[in-house]
């Protein structure tokens, strides 16, 4: 009663690094509360096969729903399965993962269980509240932070009276730890068949086709990102001579995705992903908050913008005022005369 819940997707037998991350959001959260960390899974054969990959990230407690027609997922099945689950814990609170599956799970749990759900969350806190109107005053709510109205302010969402308060999450906002590769876990596999009815399973996925990734920009060690400032599409070619030097990745902001300079895939920030690299190398971007909220977790920002009053300097650890139509060829010719030093 009361606990965190996280629901953890699965392609196959795999648990997506999204969940993995709501997981070390959600132990945090949980220790703030004093409470345990519950985490519900649904899949096709994941029994004895998914244990390991979410026990280690503090969970107290999982339940393993595994049976046919779980995988792929279809939204009855997993509807029915957390909505009779949540009846019967009373969770307080409720992660997804912004994904194309928590976009669409999450507004069906919430919406049946009049509980309300705050997408694309940035940020996660535990706060007090004081309903000065109503004369009340709530204890621990969840702080559900994201960016509204373009990125143009940040609001802070409180489900005061109803639970389990609801918050999805994207890939890439939260780090993922492990907390103890030892840490004790209470497994729980219920009988499917005691919350899903046979009429769930009319809907089936006859074809599924997945494309790969064309890069790696999530986890490359170094990206090198665009603005509008760079200025054409070929001036990204810069951009993608000097990531090459440094085995990173080519990113972009809105602005220059919008210009067609770059592909979509390559977005940065609220309405693209987010990224922790080692290094980050930001090249005419301005920095608007939407942009920020996808890269100022980075380890170091380097900003390279002929504006000195660029709101990007505000986050950067080191800045370059300048051309970087000059500086950006210039800083590629140095690294390679000193990597052939090394040679």
């Amino acid at each position: 009663m009361n606990n965190v819940f996280v629901y953890c997707e699965v392609e196959g037998t795999r648990v997506l690094e999204v969940s993995q991350e709501l997981l070390t959001k959600g132990r945090k959260l949980a220790n703030q509360l004093g409470v345990q960390l519950h985490a519900v899974i649904a899949g096709t054969g994941i029994k004895n096969n998914v244990e390991e990959q979410i026990r280690p990230y503090g969970v107290d407690k999982l339940f393993v729903f595994d049976g046919e027609g779980l995988f792929p997922y279809t939204s009855a099945p997993h509807t029915e399965i957390l909505v009779k689950l949540f009846k019967e814990e009373q969770p307080q609170i409720c992660l997804m993962g912004a994904t194309v599956i928590g976009r669409d799970l999450g507004p069906r749990v919430s919406s049946a269980l009049f509980s309300g759900l705050t997408a694309d969350c940035t940020q996660l806190e535990i706060g007090d509240y004081d309903d000065r109107k109503a004369g009340k005053h709530y204890e621990n709510l969840l702080y559900q932070i994201r960016p509204a109205f373009g990125g143009n302010i940040v609001g802070t969402i409180i489900n005061p009276d109803n639970r389990p308060q609801m918050a999805t999450v994207r890939e890439g906002v939260m780090k993922r730890e492990i907390l103890d590769e030892n840490y004790t876990c209470e497994c729980v596999y219920p009988n499917v068949n005691d919350y899903v009815p046979a009429e769930c399973y009319v809907v089936k996925v006859i074809e599924r086709h997945v494309e790969t990734a064309k890069h790696n920009l999530k986890g490359a060690p170094v990206v090198v990102a665009g603005g509008y400032g760079v200025g054409s599409k070929e001036g990204f070619d810069l951009l993608f001579q000097l990531a090459k030097e440094l085995h990173g990745e080519v990113g972009a902001s809105r602005a220059a995705v919008d210009a067609g300079w770059a592909d979509h895939d390559r977005q940065i920030g609220q309405t693209g992903v987010t990224v922790h690299p080692k290094v980050y190398i930001a090249c005419g971007i301005s920095g608007a908050i939407q942009h920020l909220a996808g890269m100022e977790e980075s380890d170091i920002i380097i900003a390279i913008n002929k504006d000195e009053n660029a709101p990007i300097f505000s986050v950067a650890d080191y800045g370059i005022v300048g051309d970087l139509n000059k500086i950006v060829p210039a800083l590629t010719e140095k690294i390679k005369a000193e990597l052939a030093k090394e040679d």
